[in-house]
């Protein structure tokens, strides 16, 4: 259901957010864009040495290696057979190769939610951004007219309840806390009681960010899991793993973990706007199998971006 909220917007609002995301991968472009240039200029033809010089700029773009040798693979069966006459022809197949991958990660349609609440948990370890996430993912649903209830299950973490009231009180959301230390199993039974009474339309988790060589966190959240069962059938119907995208490859085997212990269901990719490897969207895409259910564009309210693959790999050449 969280993307169906987009799908309502007026067609003439579609550039802003491909204009957005150009902004946001400015850094990423240039590197990628240039260099292709660049490597390309120095030969007559392009041919397999070229798309052998071509391997460090993907990588570069943290496309990391099993992607970037499943790209070129392709690309070098074009070469052979002269299919690729000029840079423009070679930036246009890698779209296509980039794409396919995105889209076939990103297929997975959100589960259809009968009745209230519907129940997102977020995770993600700490400094991330999960929390601030939290707080733009609710501006975005209270601008759709949806109601909102966000839940303060971090109770580990010195002033994470605080952080999220801040974000409750910037977006006009309600947070439903315990005291620091408290069961973040008891404080979610309490929001997800509040959230049915009132016919709450989402209610928004935050959970403990501790890194994930910390057993105890996996085993935290999958009671988290069973105690919103018990009360909202179906729930969480949402799990959604945020990643800083400046982490690139080094936050992929933290995600895998999050990914299998935890049910993730989509990913929020935060910081897109403050990294050149902005290729790593498309290294999480592939090696996650998960779809990127949103970007993080800034640090403002509104700096959360659902994402689209096509309007992304357009946004890394144009």
């Amino acid at each position: 259901m969280i993307q169906t909220l987009f799908g309502s917007l007026d067609e003439q609002q579609k550039p802003s957010f491909l204009e957005r995301m150009k902004e946001a991968v400015t850094r990423t472009r240039e590197n990628l864009s240039e260099r292709i240039e660049e490597v390309v200029s120095f030969g007559k033809e392009i041919d397999r040495s070229t798309l052998d010089d071509l391997e460090a700029t993907l990588i570069a773009a943290d496309l990391g290696n099993a992607t970037t040798r499943e790209v070129l693979g392709k690309l070098r069966e074009k070469a052979d057979r002269k299919q690729i006459k000029d840079v423009s022809e070679l930036k246009r197949l890698l779209k296509e190769e980039l794409l396919a991958i995105l889209v076939a990660s990103n297929t997975q349609p959100v589960k259809a939610v009968d009745g209230t609440p519907e129940v997102i948990l977020v995770v993600g370890v700490n400094g991330t951004g999960k929390t601030t996430t939290i707080g733009k993912l609710s501006q975005v649903f209270r601008s759709s007219g949806k109601t909102v209830l966000l839940c303060a299950a971090d109770t580990f973490r010195a002033a994470a309840i605080e952080q999220l009231e801040i974000w409750g009180q910037r977006t006009g959301t309600e947070v439903i806390r315990t005291k620091p230390g408290g069961d973040p199993s008891a404080v979610l039974f309490d929001a997800l009681q509040a959230a049915s009474a009132r016919k709450t339309d989402y209610v928004i988790v935050d959970t403990a960010g501790r890194l994930h060589t910390k057993t105890n966190l996996m085993l935290e959240l999958e009671k988290m899991r069973r105690t919103a069962q018990r009360i909202i059938p179906g729930a969480p119907h949402e799990t959604l793993l945020v990643m800083d995208a400046t982490t690139g490859q080094n936050g992929l085997q933290q995600a895998r973990l999050f990914t299998e212990a935890a049910g993730v269901t989509g990913i929020v990719l935060t910081k897109l706007d403050g990294t050149a490897k902005g290729g790593v969207v498309v290294a999480i895409s592939r090696e996650l199998g998960v779809p990127v259910r949103y970007v993080g564009v800034g640090e403002k309210a509104g700096d959360l971006l659902p994402f689209d693959p096509r309007e992304f790999v357009e946004s890394l050449f144009a």
